[in-house]
Formats: structure tokens, sequence, C-alpha cells
């Protein structure tokens, strides 16, 4: 049995038994790792709580013949603390880590671009400095586009005609242009399209200067866009508090959920 040691979020933990846990992690070398943590759920366990999702932990666990079995575990960053307690950023940090646990389906396959991304936004939504709707956003624009779903939003989706454009296509793809128009296409603002292009770059300033009805639209756009892709609907995403917030210190202004995209499956 080999023995080995890496670092992970745990994406989600199921019940094995009446002590035990399946842990589900998304590991910087070893990508998607299943693995069984031994007694977790005894109240005298040490280090149960360290294996819950969002955090980031240092895991020592050695191959089985089925699952593997986690023996040690660290905490390198107790993410967890500063989001279950705020439901937008417990929603949001959920739908990261569905579409993480989704789009990474191989287990042992390298994915490092993908856990890289998840940490950042995981971290973000725990420093609470950003609106979790706009972090997810974010997220999801750049953990897309490593899928190789990239959003069109500068050019033409289908010809590649510089743009701007004004229509919107989630089946073609994003912006296209009026000849590549297809049916079902919709016209968001330009200050959409402004808004996905600062999400995806991390244009900050733009992105936080969007209107609640921009980052709403935007929001139901990738949305749309992400749900085509995998086929399916993400459990969380429907739970996500969409409204536009201010750093913790600041409060919170404006409400409202995203709207589902005219041609969106789901």
């Amino acid at each position: 049995m080999a023995l080995y040691r890496d670092t992970g979020v745990v994406l989600r933990v199921q019940k094995l038994g009446e002590a035990d846990r399946i842990v589900t992690l998304l590991t910087r070398k070893h990508g998607k790792v299943r693995a069984v943590a031994k007694g977790v759920r005894r109240t005298r366990s040490r280090w149960g709580a360290r294996l819950e999702p969002f955090n980031h932990v240092d895991v020592q666990c050695y191959t089985g013949r089925s699952l593997d079995i986690v023996t040690q575990a660290q905490t390198v960053d107790a993410f967890g603390a500063g989001i279950v307690g705020d439901y937008p950023r417990y929603t949001a940090g959920c739908a990261v880590l569905e579409t993480a646990d989704r789009l990474v389906a191989e287990e042992g396959e390298p994915a490092m671009r993908v856990y890289l991304l998840v940490v950042g936004a995981i971290r973000a939504l725990a420093d609470r400095e950003r609106d979790p709707s706009l972090v997810l956003d974010a997220y999801l624009l750049r953990v897309m586009t490593h899928a190789g779903w990239a959003l069109a939003i500068t050019e033409c989706a289908r010809c590649a005609a510089a743009g701007p454009h004004r229509a919107f296509s989630v089946a073609g793809g994003g912006a296209v242009c009026p000849r590549c128009r297809p049916p079902g296409s919709v016209t968001p603002s330009a200050e959409t399209f402004g808004l996905l292009d600062a999400l995806l770059h991390g244009d900050w300033s733009v992105a936080n200067a969007a209107a609640a009805s921009t980052r709403r639209e935007t929001s139901g756009l990738v949305a749309a866009h992400l749900q085509w892709h995998l086929e399916r609907q993400l459990r969380s995403l429907p739970l996500v508090e969409r409204r536009a917030t201010a750093p913790a210190e600041s409060g919170t202004h404006g409400a409202g959920r995203a709207p589902a995209a005219a041609d969106g499956r789901g």
C-alpha cells in the first residue's frame, strides 16, 4: 500500500457506517481523491472537524483497494469559519465546490488549475472583501475557460468577428454577430458584457461599480452557459442569493435572484 501526502480542499463528505466518513478532496498533485476518514464522527475525534467542506487541509493517505484511507489531517486554511455563518457566502461557496466536483470527473487525474481556482475563490469568500456573487461568477467564467468552454464576450462565438455585439446565445457560446445570431438569442445590456469581461480578467474596479440589475443579468448568463455544457443543473445554484453586497463592515444593498437565459438548459 502506497503512502502519500498532499494538500487539498474538502469538496463534500458522506457518512459511512456509524463513525466513519467518506471525504472527497480536490488536491494539488493527485486531483480529485475520495478517501475514508475512520472514526471522525466520534465526539472524541481529534481531527474530524478539519475534514469539513471548504477547509484547506494537508492530508496523509494510503491507497486502499477501492477507497484511500486518511491517516493524518492538518489544517492549512480554515476557510469554513468565514463562510458557513453567512448565507450568501455559504451558498456561493457550495456552488464553487459542486462545480469543481462536476468538472473534475476522473479521480486521480491532475487538476492543478481547477485546484488553484477553487482555493482562490474560497479564500475570497472567506475574507469577505468582495461581493460573493461576483466572486462566484468570476470563478465560473475562469473554470469554464479552463474546461474548454470559454465564453465569447468581445468577439462573435461563431465567426470570431470583432465586437462589441448585442446578441448572446448560450447554445452558440456567447456573444454573436447579427449574421450568426441564432433564434432564441437574448440581448443583454452593454454593461452586462462589460461586467462579464471585467470578471473574466479580474478588473474589480469595474465589477464593484456594476449596478444590481447588471449583476443579476450577468449571473443568469453565466449560470445558463455553465449548465448548458454540463447538461444538467447544479443543485446549489438555485439557492445562491444574488444581491449586491459591499465589504462585510459596510452592509448590503439591493436584492434579487438571477434569471435564466432564454435558451439555457436546466
